[in-house]
């Protein structure tokens, strides 16, 4: 049977690593975990998530970003994810908040490869 989630992977082109690194590890915060040495020469960053979950950056070739298809990372308190929007916005990653779900504050951003990536506080 299913447990649970262990981790999600995301697509970005060949040589994503820095920029992988600078918004997921700078921007949002999230915990860079060493890949393992099997899996390594493949390229790409894992992210590790308070929940002990990860967050996967694979290299795909060729690559496309993935416009519907998206992570949605949970953020922690109203003020978090207005400071988080704020700061996505100033390093040049717009925000566009969505009002769709009642109960749910969230927004969408493109990461640097065009990804959609949603942050949310959850439902009420």
């Amino acid at each position: 049977m299913i447990s649970g989630l262990d981790h999600v992977q995301i697509a970005a082109p060949p040589g994503c690593e820095d920029a992988a690194r600078a918004f997921y590890g700078e921007l949002l915060g999230l915990h860079e975990v060493p890949k393992p040495a099997p899996v390594l020469a493949r390229g790409g960053v894992w992210f590790e998530l308070a929940d002990r979950r990860e967050l996967h950056i694979g290299v795909e070739r060729p690559f496309a970003p993935a416009l519907k298809a998206h992570p949605a990372l949970r953020v922690d308190s109203t003020a978090a994810l207005e400071a988080l929007a704020s700061e996505l916005a100033r390093a040049g990653h717009e925000p566009r908040w969505d009002q769709d779900l009642p109960g749910v504050t969230r927004f969408y951003v493109d990461d640097p490869f065009g990804n959609r990536v949603e942050l949310t506080l959850g439902r009420a």
